[in-house]
């Protein structure tokens, strides 16, 4: 979910190295944004979103559009403000100064990566592959997802070079699949050339789960959902490598959500009237229900590879973030040193890379798919909420050159839905709240030892976090 930046750790005393090279315009940072919100959630937990919401399936993703486009304009005004990668640490430090609470901010980032990254594990091992070698995959997906994260994770040892060229060339086979599905959907739903067995049924587009409440139907379905437009906040760690950020920030991210979003609602809509709700609950393959209803000739190979490619594109970003976080906190002293480690030859962090690996397998072991999912959300969810608050603090702090500013009313409403849908009032199962709690835990411990037995005082550059 962010750029991995290089450090060099061998300059002598400390020495500052050049700025990043400015290569980013308009074009390549959209591009930038909207690969980065694409991604697992579309691909495999569209069906868990129809489970608890209902044939309305369209309403939860419009509701966690709306909520993380008014946190993207908080984004925007402290981007502009502060035109450095660092994203959430580094703004909650500014605004509040306390160290304990930047790095929760930054171990959650952290921690929902990983769980992002083991819903990609999952969906890599289910309905998609299956359509590849056939059935009796459920019996090993367990070991299929495991052996995927330990890919990863020899992939992310070895050492990858992110580029924003090829994030382009990624982005595009990604909106290959979800273009086929929209296509083949649309043409499908206005000639009447589904496939036989399907009967359209637009009624459902209006239809919510009869055993709850339309209201907390949706609220329960947007706190999953909301997975679907994270990815956005990621596009801060590319200020320092973007041509006029705040000038070329705004319309960009602002531009990039709208598409995404589009793409979105419209898989949705079509989404629910191709397949019914129940068939739609008991996948993690949606998409691949919708082309075979929409276009049976279309081969089910070719679309199952490329969202394998898709989820496995997600997972590998998510992988590297949460690694380097983990890194950037060593190096700043705020855990153990030894997580800091890097390989003599690799020049890869291979202890963050293994400790994330190992949380990773845990979890895909042991959680389901749409838990991985809402936990993710529920994460982001409580770092957005902090990151609202900290554009309303740190408007006392005056910068001199122009940048954007959000209208009050935006991060008030963006602290406060993102609040409200992280909180047990949407309908999120208590099992989150534990996982997210064993999780920051986790951190809280590692925290406390450094704090003890390292004597460390824990004073730390936020900016640094992450690199």
């Amino acid at each position: 979910m962010a750029n991995e930046t290089t450090v060099n750790d061998d300059a002598p005393g400390g020495a500052q190295e050049p700025g990043l090279k400015k290569v980013m315009g308009p074009k390549l940072l959209l591009f930038f944004v909207v690969g980065d919100i694409l991604g697992t959630t579309i691909y495999s937990l569209t069906g868990k979103v129809a489970g608890k919401v209902g044939g309305a399936l369209w309403v939860p993703f419009l509701v966690a559009f709306v909520v993380a486009f008014l946190t993207a304009f908080s984004y925007l005004e402290l981007v502009g403000k502060y035109p450095k990668a660092g994203g959430a640490p580094l703004y909650v430090h500014k605004a509040f100064g306390v160290h304990f609470l930047t790095f929760i901010i930054a171990f959650a980032v952290m921690c929902s990566g990983i769980t992002s990254a083991a819903s990609a594990a999952q969906a890599f091992s289910g309905d998609y592959l299956e359509a590849i070698v056939g059935d009796g995959v459920s019996s090993w997906a367990w070991l299929v997802a495991i052996g995927f994260l330990l890919l990863l994770g020899a992939i992310n040892f070895r050492g990858v070079g992110e580029s924003v060229k090829m994030n382009v060339v990624l982005t595009c086979i990604e909106l290959t699949g979800l273009a086929i599905v929209i296509v083949f959907g649309l043409v499908a739903l206005i000639s009447g050339t589904h496939s036989p067995d399907v009967d359209p049924d637009p009624g459902r587009l209006l239809e919510f789960n009869a055993g709850t409440s339309p209201l907390l139907a949706v609220t329960s379905a947007t706190a999953l959902a909301f997975f679907a437009m994270v990815g956005f906040e990621d596009s801060v760690n590319m200020a320092e490598e973007t041509r006029d950020p705040a000038k070329t920030f705004p319309r960009a991210l602002l531009l990039g959500m709208v598409i995404t979003a589009s793409i979105y609602l419209l898989i949705a809509l079509i989404t629910s009237t191709l397949v019914p709700t129940d068939t739609l609950a008991e996948s993690d393959g949606p998409l691949l229900l919708v082309v075979k209803a929409a276009a049976p000739w279309f081969p089910p190979l070719l679309f199952s590879l490329i969202a394998l490619f898709a989820v496995t594109n997600t997972a590998l970003i998510n992988m590297l973030m949460a690694s380097r976080l983990v890194y950037g906190m060593s190096q700043e002293r705020i855990i153990p040193k030894q997580f800091g480690l890097v390989h003599r030859t690799r020049r890869t962090p291979w202890v963050a890379i293994v400790f994330t690996s190992i949380i990773a397998v845990a979890l895909v072991s042991s959680l389901k798919i749409s838990d991985l999912g809402s936990t993710t959300s529920l994460l982001l969810l409580v770092v957005f909420a902090v990151v609202n608050v900290a554009v309303l603090v740190l408007r006392k702090d005056k910068v001199e050159h122009k940048h954007f500013k959000a209208p009050t009313w935006v991060p008030v409403l963006g602290a406060l839905t993102c609040a409200f849908f992280a909180s047990p009032l949407s309908g999120r199962p208590g099992t989150e709240y534990i996982i997210a709690g064993i999780l920051l835990g986790v951190g809280v411990i590692f925290w406390a030892v450094n704090f003890f037995i390292g004597g460390r005082q824990q004073k730390f550059d936020a900016a640094n976090l992450g690199k």
